[in-house]
């Protein structure tokens, strides 16, 4: 067996089709976002303007979290120093999760190292708790997701993307006497849209399913206290399970699950994804604390990055861009092929200092390559706008055709 040259040809198949992924080497400057510094190809940094950060409101630089940070890092040292059940259950860990259940009406909350780990160990653990359980799953749901509704080895139903009549057609062909979980997304982060959350669980109702809201896209980004989408559109009480990261909005690292407190038991009981693996270092815990607390209470920042997610929308409708029709803070602009879609990102870094990330397949569709933007608060007009001429120029450049 040549197992070198298989690893090889793997590696050669991606790059033939285009989807190679290159990890750009950057550092943010502090207190300067969007702005940071490139070292990739060149003699020392090179500063650039960052356009696809999931630190959608640049909480991972904000004071309060800094602070925070700090403080936990000299109150108690760095890491946690195990699992929650031996050592690693800090004071940190118990207050994050009151207020994560306080912030999504839930009574209780579960914490998880990553948004990934929390889907996949919560999805796998409650359908193999559930006798002959079914999931519905949204056919454009998270890879996380996927991972584990895959790993509970439970019988699986993919419903198209938000389509309700599918839905509804899947779950009454069900047994009655099935256990049914629906899982979806409330924000899908590549195109933008957005989960017809209550008519959803009006469905779950109908059949007796409990519902999974995926609102990683969404918390801090939406309600009045950054609940998400299910508190913008009041029915969060309505939701079975809640999660979320503290990754993306809240800036700093973490997922977690929300709910009645017998099921976070069951979880936190039955997951070996959350028994068997070491805690959140308190220091990211205090960080995403201190983001939670300030983002219940200012909507500063979430209006400032709408405002601002529109604006680029319209910058590049004006310019001709074939931006798509986006009802959130996601801004995408369609290519609709892995090589073009590369090649913009490399000559936009190299030549323009605008670092944007291609999406390709498995991410989105073959065919329906883009990139994706993610402008923040204290993006621009002038770099909006020196973005779109850049990005004009480039599509020239490639004769790709814009916008009528």
């Amino acid at each position: 067996m040549d197992y070198a040259r298989i690893f090889s040809d793997a590696i050669d198949r991606l790059h033939e089709e285009g989807r190679y992924r290159v990890f750009i080497d950057i550092l943010r400057n502090k207190g300067a976002y969007p702005n940071a510094r490139c070292f990739a190809g060149h003699n020392g940094p090179k500063p650039i303007t960052v356009w696809c950060s999931n630190d959608y409101l640049t909480m991972g630089q904000h004071p309060d979290v800094i602070a925070a940070m700090e403080e936990a890092l000299h109150d108690v040292g760095a890491g946690s120093g195990g699992t929650r059940n031996i050592g690693g259950n800090t004071h940190y860990h118990v207050d994050l999760e009151a207020e994560l259940a306080d912030l999504h009406g839930k009574q209780a909350a579960l914490l998880f190292t990553s948004g990934y780990v929390s889907n996949e160990a919560t999805l796998s653990t409650l359908a193999k708790v559930l006798p002959d359980c079914i999931i519905f799953s949204d056919e454009l749901n998270h890879a996380s997701m996927i991972a584990g509704i895959r790993n509970s080895g439970c019988e699986k139903r993919v419903w198209k993307h938000n389509d309700l009549e599918d839905l509804e057609r899947l779950l009454s062909a069900a047994p009655p006497e099935a256990a049914k979980l629906i899982a979806f997304e409330s924000v899908y982060s590549m195109d933008g849209d957005v989960a017809p959350i209550a008519e959803i669980c009006d469905l779950a109702d109908k059949y007796g399913a409990l519902t999974y809201l995926d609102e990683v896209h969404a918390v801090g980004m939406y309600g009045a206290r950054g609940g998400g989408i299910s508190e913008r559109d009041a029915v969060a009480d309505r939701v079975t399970i809640i999660e979320g990261t503290l990754g993306k909005a809240f800036g700093v690292m973490g997922g977690y699950i929300a709910a009645d407190r017998t099921i976070v038991d069951v979880i936190r009981s039955y997951a070996p994804g959350f028994i068997f693996t070491t805690s959140l270092s308190p220091v990211l815990v205090a960080g995403a604390l201190a983001s939670v607390r300030h983002l219940k209470r200012s909507s500063v920042e979430r209006e400032a990055q709408q405002r601002n997610a529109q604006r680029l929308k319209e910058v590049f409708a004006d310019a001709g861009l074939p931006v798509m029709n986006s009802a959130t803070h996601i801004v995408p602009l369609m290519v609709g092929d892995p090589v073009k879609a590369k090649r913009i990102s490399d000559v936009l870094l190299a030549e323009y200092g605008c670092y944007v990330q291609p999406i390709n397949y498995p991410t989105v569709p073959r065919g329906t390559e883009r990139l994706r933007f993610t402008p923040g608060p204290s993006h621009s007009e002038e770099m909006m706008r020196e973005l779109a001429d850049a990005l004009v120029e480039i599509w020239d450049r490639l004769e790709l055709r814009l916008a009528a």
